[in-house]
């Protein structure tokens, strides 16, 4: 923390010992541990600064069963419907209570965050990174460039070596798996994703190729598989059986080489030369039961690595389904550590904020709320990196009867930037 880094300090330990949730962060002022005033604690917030390179290397890489790392990727939104005066909102996506005909959108900032899963008797991650996503902001692109930073960080670091294995990314159905396999090309890293049931998909072409009579070049595309008509699938290329605790008997088929068939639209309209053919192991799971009691769908998992055995079909699936604990994550940093309470104006202040919750869930590591709890008594026995405040007297503030002549500015709700849907409709835009 190189500016306003006292008062940042403070107003961590405030976070970590306040009793209860947070509710503001003026409220955080009147606590014990925190020893400045409130106009202190306003500065730090709207102009302190934060090292984020130097946090990340004091951040802990849990890792799974298996030894690797696996990431996951999500997005989480502060919603600011009553804050006109806050610029660069967007249209949140917010589900409902019963049902998708009840969802909303609502104005707000949506954050990607990429974290780090682990295994274990734990429903907790480590977040690593978060960036705000703008208005002009394509989400796979800036997704794809935020997970390629937080690998290379990762490598510099030395938290990943050359013969370790690939580092595991999970997305969940609101990205395009295959698309976001293709940005993080070079790197160690293996894309897992999961697939909407509606899907149809390419198989591979089969070899040798028996060319017809007529002639011809071998097509790039096998038989479509669709995963609605199990008569499409064909034998598995390898299938498992696992009986678990939590959702009783899971079996797992997996298709090797299977890949989507691309088209010059949406992602793909700037690609001049030939498509790609983007291929993967297509997974299919289903169990028993669910720990909510629901109806198990069967989930279809896309992974970027090809010619896996029975093993790594499980270890695939199993790390997906760890990808929730990141909402245990968001549950925490919103009702307790109050992430999207206070009522804050500018983006900056907001990212601010956003990177000191952050750090303070780095403290709660191991049961974040039983953590919380006991803090009070665990602190005096930490060192404290702020200094002792030097004493101070009150702002004068605006003279008695005067008048606000600076009006804040307030700005529209904003809409994602439309892109062109066709090849044509991106010449004429080119000119």
């Amino acid at each position: 923390m190189t500016a306003r880094g006292d008062e940042l300090f403070d107003l961590t330990d405030a976070l970590l010992c306040a009793d209860g949730s947070v509710r503001a962060p003026v409220d955080l002022t009147s606590v014990v541990e925190h020893r400045r005033g409130h106009g202190a604690m306003y500065d730090a917030v709207n102009n302190g600064n934060m090292d984020v390179p130097r946090l990340l290397t004091g951040l802990p890489m849990p890792q799974a069963a298996d030894g690797r790392l696996v990431l996951a990727v999500d997005v989480s939104n502060v919603l600011r419907p009553d804050a006109p005066a806050s610029a660069d909102r967007l249209f949140c996506h917010v589900c409902g209570r019963s049902g998708r005909s009840s969802d909303q959108f609502v104005p707000g900032w949506p954050y990607s965050f990429v974290a780090a899963l682990e295994s274990g008797r734990t429903s907790w991650c480590q977040p690593l990174d978060t960036v705000r996503l703008g208005p002009a902001d394509d989400t796979a692109e800036v997704t794809a460039a935020q997970v390629r930073r937080v690998v290379v960080d990762l490598i510099e670091m030395g938290r990943w070596h050359f013969g370790d294995r690939d580092i595991l990314v999970v997305f969940d159905a609101g990205y395009d798996a295959p698309r976001m396999s293709r940005p993080l090309a070079g790197l160690p890293v293996e894309v897992l994703g999961r697939i909407r049931t509606d899907r149809v998909m390419r198989k591979p072409v089969p070899v040798p190729w028996v060319s017809p009579p007529q002639g011809g070049r071998p097509p790039k595309h096998g038989k479509e598989f669709r995963f609605a008509k199990p008569e499409t699938w064909g034998e598995p290329d390898a299938a498992t059986t696992q009986v678990t605790d939590r959702y009783g008997t899971a079996r797992a088929m997996a298709w090797d080489r299977i890949h989507p068939r691309l088209t010059t639209r949406s992602a793909w309209i700037d690609h001049a030369s030939e498509l790609p053919v983007i291929e993967g192991t297509l997974i299919r799971l289903q169990v028993d039961r669910l720990p909510g009691g629901g109806d198990p769908l069967p989930l279809w998992l896309w992974s970027s690595a090809t010619g896996p055995s029975g093993e790594d079909v499980d270890v695939r699936w199993q790390g997906f389904l760890r990808r929730f604990d990141l909402e245990h994550t968001f549950r925490l940093m919103k009702q307790t550590l109050g992430w999207t309470r206070p009522k804050i104006r500018t983006l900056e202040a907001g990212d601010r904020w956003t990177w000191l919750v952050i750090a303070a869930h780095t403290q709660l590591r191991l049961t974040p709320a039983r953590v919380r709890r006991g803090f009070r008594n665990l602190r005096p026995h930490l060192r404290c990196p702020a200094r002792t405040p030097k004493p101070s007297t009150p702002a004068p503030g605006r003279p008695l009867g005067s008048k606000n002549r600076r009006p804040t500015p307030r700005y529209d709700v904003r809409k994602t930037t439309r892109r062109p849907e066709s090849v044509i409709e991106c010449d004429s835009l080119r000119g």
